[in-house]
């Protein structure tokens, strides 16, 4: 049986090696050790001697040719597992049902694939109506609520990458409200171009909450919130759809997309404290 000293020396190597492979992951293809060394702030023996017991386990894999590291066949396996388990759906099922008992509309959950969003899990309010946002189906992120929430919480580099130009963009199916109209209850317009998609990301930001009004479907607004990883990065988005007019206190309705997410955060973070949350 191992000393308490040992397992407590053994928790840095451990989270260090995590770190490790959240930048391979992150990253557009293999690195060098000595760039993950300058993004991790550690000497470069150490990120060699980390490489070294990944590569022995198989989830780092060493392209000799090019003095380059990427991630290995242990680590797409357990992406794998993940999407087979469904981990985030599981977890969230619970919240958005609270979330449509609080505030009486159908709630959804939508993930960034590409520059759409793909719907996971849509929670029908008694008595309301089936939406475009059926599980399985995939609307272009700039559209909608849960899309612009998580949008507006990606990098602006990433986001350049996603909308390189105006072919990039989807048309809107209907028009969208006017900005000087735009609170609550109204969106901003569909954007078309790069510059107004950062102008509609912006209010995103700060207002902490995306809204859409007739750009999906005509008559039904939304409002989502983004929910982030441990690094700040939007796993998913919660959102809820409603007929137009039928919401009166809409502080009251963003309040509670707001808590269902920060709820869902804590669940993906198995309990501990949200980057950025209190």
């Amino acid at each position: 049986m191992g000393s308490p000293d040992r397992g407590e020396g053994q928790v840095p190597a451990a989270t260090r090696a995590l770190a490790i492979l959240r930048v391979l992951a992150r990253a557009p293809g293999p690195l060098p050790a000595g760039a993950l060394a300058r993004e991790l702030g550690l000497p470069r023996s150490t990120v060699y001697h980390l490489l070294t017991a990944m590569i022995d386990q198989g989830f780092v894999t060493h392209l000799p040719e090019v003095r380059r590291y990427g991630l290995g066949v242990a680590a797409f396996e357990v992406g794998s597992a993940y999407s087979r388990q469904e981990p985030l759906q599981r977890l969230s099922r619970l919240v958005l049902s609270r979330l449509v008992d609080a505030v009486g509309h159908t709630a959804h959950l939508g993930v960034l694939h590409g520059r759409e969003v793909l719907y996971l899990i849509e929670e029908r309010a008694p008595g309301r109506p089936p939406l475009v946002t059926d599980v399985g189906v995939r609307l272009p992120s700039e559209l909608t609520a849960s899309g612009r929430a998580m949008l507006a919480a990606l990098p602006q580099a990433q986001v350049r990458a996603l909308f390189p130009g105006r072919e990039a963009f989807a048309p809107a199916p209907f028009n969208a409200a006017p900005a000087e109209k735009a609170g609550y209850g109204e969106g901003p317009p569909a954007p078309s171009s790069l510059p107004e998609l950062r102008r509609v990301l912006m209010t995103v930001r700060r207002a902490g909450y995306a809204v859409e009004n007739d750009a999906v479907t005509p008559g039904f607004s939304s409002v989502a919130v983004a929910v982030l990883d441990h690094n700040g990065y939007p796993v998913a988005a919660v959102a809820v759809t409603y007929p137009g007019g039928t919401v009166s206190d809409h502080e009251r309705l963003v309040g509670s997309v707001q808590a269902a997410a920060a709820a869902l955060e804590r669940r993906v973070h198995g309990g501990g404290r949200q980057p950025g949350r209190t």
